[in-house]
């Protein structure tokens, strides 16, 4: 293109300055030539691109995903529109049981993932089959450095601490339940969040002495709350299904994104963060 520019057929300035009309006919063939062919710096927009800066974006998917998957679906979302040009994700997060009263009311959305397979069960009717991608375990949260000496699921029964549970109707209210009732330890706690952010939020601000949640929550405060482990033979497991919602203004789309999810490179994802392969 840029040989078209330099157009060698036409004579030295000297000759042109000669007649003033072949000057004006000489640009005037010119700068079509320039118009029509740009340079090889600065190339034309390609086709199917906006701005010649990259694929236009062929499909947007709003994805419904529990609270605990907060920090891990950023990197997710980073990986996934890189490796998939195009594609758009938006995340919507908060407890599994809110979601799943969302989609009962029609909020668009193409794909969901809860903290149970409970929850996920309940929407049948509206999502294609689920898929566990990952699991997840119970912690006891508490302050940084552990004040009041919590060392096991039985010492919330002590009526001095303030214990916080997410909501019996939430997983992560239901799996705590679970474990304390299999050890028989009966706590009163003074209060019962919609989703287990919720709940790790009251120990980070000191407004309780403990909370249950995910061993991914806990990991993402690390400086503001220490974790106290749950043997396994005293704790639940908790799994994470995913599934395409019939709903979906883009089927294919939401199911290849749901299909991603159990790949190797989402996997690793989400092992880094601390969740158990499913």
């Amino acid at each position: 293109m840029s040989r078209a520019v330099r157009a060698p057929h036409l004579r030295p300035r000297r000759a042109l300055t000669r007649n003033g009309a072949l000057v004006v006919t000489a640009v005037a063939l010119l700068v079509p030539l320039l118009t029509a062919c740009g340079s090889e710096d600065e190339p034309a927009d390609a086709p199917g691109t906006a701005s010649g800066k990259g694929p236009a974006t062929s499909a947007k998917l709003t994805v419904l995903a529990a609270a605990s998957l907060t920090d891990v679906f950023e990197t997710v979302e980073s990986t996934y529109e890189r490796t998939h040009p195009g594609v758009a994700l938006t995340f919507s997060f908060a407890g599994s049981q809110e979601l799943a009263a969302q989609v009962r009311q029609g909020a668009p959305a193409d794909a969901i993932v809860t903290a149970d397979t409970t929850t996920m069960d309940g929407l049948r009717a509206d999502t294609g089959t689920p898929t566990v991608i990952a699991k997840n375990r119970l912690v006891i949260a508490v302050p940084e450095g552990n004040p009041e000496r919590v060392d096991g699921l039985k010492d919330l029964a002590d009526p001095k601490l303030k214990v916080v549970l997410a909501a019996p109707e939430v997983p992560v209210g239901r799996y705590s339940r679970q474990v304390l009732d299999g050890q028989e330890v009966a706590v009163q706690p003074v209060s019962e969040e919609p989703n287990v952010r919720a709940v790790l939020s009251k120990v980070e601000l000191g407004e309780a002495d403990a909370g249950i949640v995910y061993e991914t929550d806990a990991a993402t405060a690390p400086d503001e709350v220490d974790a106290v482990a749950v043997p396994d033979a005293q704790n639940a497991v908790a799994q994470y299904p995913a599934a395409v919602l019939k709903d979906s203004s883009d089927t294919p789309a939401a199911q290849a994104f749901v299909e991603w999810l159990s790949s190797p490179a989402a996997q690793k994802i989400l092992r880094d963060a601390g969740f158990q392969q499913p």
